[in-house]
Parts: structure tokens; C-alpha cells; sequence
């Protein structure tokens, strides 16, 4: 006799057992029920994933199929092939010469609309590798070529791979321009730039330099003598060496989500020197902390530093170090101050003659406030010094507030600026008016406080010379007012302001004339009178030996406002910085584009240089 057993749900099917079977027995059958269902769907899902990993054809392999160059089931044999060799399609049929290289990124040229390169033509050595991380240049097998605003031009073989595109722009933040490559170049080149960058990091950590001097400031700090650390010490002397050789004015160390990126700016340009692995930033940088006695525990807000290497008996070099806590961990930029390579020659500045005379006529008057303006970076502080090198007798007292002192001159009184202590520029400024001064120098007018002291130091017989964040000559006595001063004391202040910009200065061994149309060089603010005597240059784009890409060293472009007696009535009846610069413009005193079109014109630099510079 049978027993009926039912599944649970009713008007189910009932399954009929022999009377005898057990509880554990019907346990045991559900178990073999539900294994049974499992490897079904397991069979299932592994012949749908089979079938899902079929070949596709689409995209530049479906066009090379069109075109009768491959066949559909040659392409799919060759595809497998091609998986079990990890690399692509394409690059599999192009490296077993199956298809040539030069015809297939030609048809697709054609087809795509995207422009053709040979890569034979490029320079290694001067591609963007920092803005594109490795692993994702050898996952899509594509080279960043150069940038252009927010454009970035990616060399690839192969246009349809969108996927590359938008990981590319996600992790650069550009917008990517397909450059149409050989397949077989591209791979050689991938090679070459990527072993090239690492080369460059074994250079700098195999360099014998681990005793390199640091001066001791008297505040302690530890170095760190561990046998792993070794290869930083060595790598990050070998930064600054290399920073100072190469006359560069900042060094910035910089974490990334995926790289770490180490910049030199060179001629007031940032350019990328070394990509170490993002695994040492925080190695780094706690070294660069190290040197500087910052407190390599606190990551969380910003710290000021100082680096004293020692070279010779007879030079050293100072560092001006600060970090900036950013996402991905803390930003790090130092500042070069190399006394030996400030010009402190009032003939090697850059200034017109008419701008040096009345420069040399103004320091030389008893008292007065000479300003120097323009953006971080412009050499005001060297423009500064060539006075007071000028100005530093036997006869004198001169003392120099700043923050900090970048430049030591023996002879000068010079005091660092500390804010936590207490002594600020204005509590500078007090102190150097009881010690009996003929000559003040403060590193930058920031405040309403540090203005008026240095105004009133100006009107009782002290000359008096300082710096202010404006963008040309004009604007500054408007700021002045903005400030708080009143513009009677102002107008009887001032008696000149230096407006002044840097631009790189054209190599003279390897410069080329320039050939402009007529619309481009009157549209810059050249004289239709001069077309057919004006000769233009510009840059060798290889450079020389002698120079980085066309260009050797900066010169200086000025502005440089004196107030007349017209001037100081417009400053006293509130003019505004318009009408201060159209009454400038009618007394014949040149802006600073005029300035930089002279330097053109004398060969000195370009007008793409000057553009840069004076953009407004």
C-alpha cells in the first residue's frame, strides 16, 4: 500500500512513496531535488555566458570586412586567437602582418573623418604622460600626444573604442581628439615613452647622494637613517640638485587619486619632470618635511617651511617650503631663492632707457614711495634689490622687512617676517622708524595698517619702497584709496609705480624670423608705417643645446608711471583707473603691451610670448 505525500500548495500533484520510507529518507530526496535544480541552472548560465562571449563583430574590424580584407569567419577564428594572447584584434592581425598597418589606420582615417599621424615624427621626450596614468595607456593601448586647452589629442589605431574615450576624459578632466595612428607604431612608441619616464626615476634614485648637506637652523629636527629610506632621501636630493641646475624657480609635488606628479617651473612655465609610483607620495613628501622641521604628523592644515642645502664653502641655497592639505593628501611646493642667480644689475633688468633713467632719477630722491606691482612670480623682489644694491653706501641706513627674506645682501638690515610671534610688517615698519632709517624696504603692502605707516614714513623724509598685488600701473593708486588711504596723502606720496611682467626671452642661437599677415601684426598694435621694415621672430620649436625649446632666460616688461603734477590733481579729485591710464597715455607713458611690442620689435622675444603675458 502506497501513502500520498503532497509538495505543500494545494491541488498540487501528489508523489507517491512506499509506506516505509523514513523522515530522514524524504529529507535526503528534497536534498537531491534541489541539487538537481542547482546544477541545471549552473549548465544553464555557463552555456549563456559561452554564448555571450561569442565574438561580436562591429566597429573598425566590421569595416576591414567590408572592404574585403578580412573574412567573417576568419575574424572570428583570428579573435580567439588573439583572447588567448591577451592583446586585441587588431593588434594581433597587424603584428602577424596579416593586415598592414599603414592601409588599415588610412581607411579608417577615411572613414572616421579623424585626422592621420605618423607617429616617426614625434618627440618622445615631449609628450603629456602625466595627464593619462599608465595602467590606462597600456589598457587601451593609446598615447597622449599634447594638450590644447581643454582638448587632449590621444593617439590610437583604433576610433571606435568609445570605452577608452570616456575613461580618458573621466581621468584627465580634458576632452579627448582622436589622432589616427599605425597599429605597430603606437605599440613601439607605448613602449619607448613609458620606459623613458622610468628610466628617468631610476636615474634619479641610483645617483649617489646621500650626503648631501643640510644646514642645521638650531631647532633640532630628526633625519630619518632607516636602510628602506634610503632610495628617498637619495631621489629627493636628486630634485632639488636638479631644480637648481637647471635654474628653475619652484618645485611642486603633487598627489593624485592614481599618480603622483613632480613639476619644475622653468621660465614661469610648469613642466612635469618625474612620475614616481603614487605608493611613495607620503614617503616623499614626510622627507621634504623632514628637511624643512615641519611636523610630518600634522597632515590636516597647511605648514611653513625652510630648506638650507648646502653646495660649497661659498654658496648655499634656501628653500622656501609650504604644504596645502588637497583630497588626495598634501600638496608641496617649494620655492628657490638663489641669491647667485638674481640679477641685481639695474642694466640687466630689461628696462627701456627712458624707463631707467627716470628709475635711477627716482631712488635717488630723498623720500617718496615707490611701488612695485604685478602678479607671484614677476620679479618684483629683483627689481627691488637692484635699487637697493644701488642704494646700500656706507652713508645709509636701509632695512628690509619681508616675508621672508629671499635675498641676503651684506650691508642691509633685513628682518623675517613672523606672524605667530607678533612681528607682522607694521610692527616692522615701528621699529625701523626709531632706529633712525634713510631707506625702508617692506616685502608686500597688505593691509590698511602696513599703508599708512609706509605712506606717512614716505611724507617725513624716508624713501620708502614696497610691492601690491594689482595688474598694471593705474589700478594701484585705486587700490590704495580702496584701502583706506586718503588721496591727499597719496598724491603727495607716491612718486612712482613699477608695473612689470616676465617674459621668456628667445634663444639666440636658434631663433627664426616669423611670418605674419598684415591683419595679425596691425591687429596686435604694430604701426601700418613699420610693416615693411619690422622684422618678427620666433622660437625653434627643437631648440638647441643652449636652450629649452627656443628659449633661454626672461626679460623683464614694464610700466612705469611717475605723477606729474596732472596725475596727482586726478588722484586727489578721485579719478578712477581709466581716466588715471587715458592721462598717462596722453603724457606718452607706454602700458605694458606697448612695452612688450618694443621687445618684439628688437628681437628679444615673441609676439605669441607677449600675448601670453599682457592678455587682459
Amino acid at each position: 500500500m502506497q501513502a500520498p505525500l503532497t509538495n505543500g500548495f494545494e491541488g498540487s500533484e501528489r508523489l507517491f512513496l512506499p509506506e516505509k520510507i523514513t523522515t530522514n529518507q524524504l529529507t535526503l530526496l528534497d536534498i537531491v531535488l534541489i541539487c538537481s535544480i542547482v546544477l541545471l541552472s549552473l549548465w544553464t548560465y555557463f552555456f549563456m555566458a559561452l554564448a555571450a562571449s561569442d565574438f561580436h563583430i562591429s566597429g573598425l574590424i566590421k569595416l576591414l570586412i567590408q572592404d574585403g580584407l578580412l573574412t567573417d569567419s576568419d575574424a572570428r577564428v583570428y579573435a580567439k586567437e588573439a583572447h588567448q594572447h591577451t592583446i586585441s584584434l587588431l593588434g594581433y592581425l597587424i603584428q602577424n602582418k596579416i593586415l598592414d598597418a599603414r592601409l588599415v589606420a588610412l581607411r579608417a582615417s577615411t572613414e572616421f573623418g579623424c585626422p592621420f599621424f605618423d607617429l616617426d615624427a614625434m618627440d618622445m621626450s615631449a609628450l603629456p604622460l602625466d595627464l593619462i596614468n599608465e595602467k590606462l595607456i597600456r589598457k587601451h593601448q593609446v598615447l597622449p600626444l599634447f594638450s590644447r586647452g581643454k582638448t587632449l589629442f590621444i593617439a590610437m589605431a583604433d576610433p571606435t573604442n568609445n570605452h577608452a574615450l570616456e575613461e580618458i576624459k573621466f581621468q584627465s578632466l580634458l576632452r579627448p581628439e582622436i589622432i589616427l595612428v599605425e597599429e605597430n607604431k603606437l605599440q613601439l612608441a607605448i613602449h619607448a615613452a613609458l620606459e623613458s619616464a622610468e628610466s628617468r626615476m631610476d636615474d634619479l634614485l641610483e645617483s649617489d647622494l646621500d650626503n648631501l648637506g643640510i644646514a642645521d637652523d638650531g631647532e633640532g629636527g630628526s633625519e630619518s637613517s632607516d636602510a628602506e629610506e634610503v632610495p628617498i632621501v637619495r631621489f629627493v636630493n636628486k630634485v632639488l640638485l636638479e631644480a637648481i641646475k637647471q635654474g628653475v624657480s619652484d618645485i611642486h609635488f603633487e598627489p593624485y587619486e592614481k599618480i603622483f606628479r613632480i613639476r619644475y617651473r622653468s621660465d614661469g612655465l610648469l613642466n612635469s619632470i618625474a612620475n614616481p609610483p603614487i605608493s611613495m607620495a607620503t614617503r616623499i613628501i614626510s622627507r621634504v618635511k623632514v628637511m624643512a622641521r615641519m611636523d610630518i604628523a600634522e597632515r590636516r592644515v597647511p605648514q611653513d617651511g625652510r630648506i638650507k642645502m648646502v653646495l660649497s664653502k661659498n654658496r648655499t641655497i634656501d628653500f622656501r617650503v609650504n604644504t596645502c592639505p588637497t583630497l588626495f593628501g598634501e600638496k608641496l611646493v617649494l620655492r628657490i631663492l638663489d641669491p647667485s642667480t638674481a640679477q641685481l644689475n639695474i642694466e640687466r633688468l630689461g628696462l627701456e632707457p627712458p624707463q631707467q633713467q627716470l628709475f635711477m632719477d627716482t631712488i635717488h630722491k630723498p623720500y617718496g614711495l615707490i611701488l612695485v606691482t604685478g602678479p607671484t612670480g614677476s620679479g618684483k623682489t629683483v627689481t627691488l634689490y637692484a635699487a637697493l644694491n644701488i642704494l646700500n653706501t656706507m652713508n645709509r641706513n636701509i632695512s628690509t622687512a619681508e616675508d621672508p627674506v629671499e635675498i641676503t645682501v651684506e650691508g642691509i638690515n633685513q628682518v623675517n617676517i613672523n606672524t605667530k610671534s607678533g612681528m607682522t610688517f607694521a610692527s616692522a615698519l615701528r621699529a625701523f622708524l626709531r632706529q633712525d632709517p634713510d631707506i625702508i624696504m617692506v616685502g608686500e603692502i597688505r593691509d590698511l595698517e602696513t599703508a599708512d605707516i609706509a605712506v606717512k614714513a614716505a611724507q617725513t623724509g624716508h624713501l620708502v619702497l614696497s610691492t601690491l598685488h594689482t595688474n598694471d600701473a593705474p589700478q594701484t593708486l585705486n587700490r590704495l584709496v580702496q584701502m583706506g588711504i586718503a588721496p591727499f596723502n597719496i598724491a603727495s606720496a607716491v612718486n612712482l609705480i613699477i608695473a612689470q611682467r616676465l617674459a621668456r626671452r628667445l634663444c639666440e642661437s636658434c631663433k627664426v624670423p616669423a611670418h605674419y599677415p598684415e591683419s595679425v601684426i596691425l591687429s596686435a598694435g604694430f604701426h601700418i608705417a613699420e610693416l615693411t621694415s619690422l622684422t618678427l621672430y620666433k622660437h625653434s620649436e627643437k631648440g638647441c643645446d643652449l636652450c629649452n625649446l627656443g628659449y633661454k632666460g626672461r626679460v623683464g616688461i614694464y610700466q612705469m608711471l611717475s605723477l606729474s603734477e596732472a596725475m596727482r590733481n586726478l588722484v586727489m579729485e578721485g579719478g578712477n583707473a581709466l581716466q588715471i591710464s587715458a592721462l598717462a597715455k596722453a603724457e606718452g607713458i607706454n602700458d605694458l603691451r606697448a612695452s612688450g611690442l618694443n621687445k618684439v620689435r628688437q628681437g628679444v622675444t615673441t609676439l605669441e610670448e607677449i600675448d601670453r603675458v599682457t592678455k587682459e
